[in-house]
């Protein structure tokens, strides 16, 4: 039997190719928007759900842009998917739930290896990589080829 979470999160980009993280309450660092998918639930439908309990907004995914693979302890792993959800221009209209989030912001992809985690920073460049076309598969944030 596998022993295997999974997590979707979204890939929101502005006009100027920024990426969207927010900044969460339970834990340092910044994180896109996103969370863990419920038992009977797919990974689109989880990050789909995610954007409005997290930002308030009902915004359907694109699609997949990676999947990345990562190792736990004892051989367990988690799936992680970071779906396309298009640009947000001047008209966003996010709110926060103070609960989970204290703020957002735009950050350039220069400026994605200081704000985030070891392991989210390059499982988003690869998917900017990719946001142009085509998706990739990752083990650990590398692409498999």
């Amino acid at each position: 039997m596998l022993d295997a979470t999974a997590a979707a999160g979204a890939l929101f980009v502005d006009e100027h190719g920024r990426v969207l993280l927010l900044e969460p309450v339970y834990k340092p660092g910044w994180d896109i928007p996103g969370g863990m998918v419920e038992p009977g639930e797919s990974p689109a439908a989880a990050c789909e759900r995610e954007l409005h309990e997290e930002l308030g907004l009902h915004r359907p995914v694109r699609r997949l842009l990676v999947v990345d693979w990562a190792p736990r302890a004892e051989g367990r792993f988690d799936l992680m998917f970071v779906f396309d959800c298009g640009s947000l221009g001047e008209d966003r209209d996010i709110r926060l739930d103070p609960a989970e989030h204290r703020s957002w912001q735009w950050a350039s992809p220069d400026e994605l290896d200081a704000l985030l985690n070891h392991r989210l920073a390059p499982r988003i460049r690869n998917a900017l990589r990719v946001r142009a076309g085509g998706a990739e598969y990752l083990e650990h944030g590398v692409p498999r080829s």
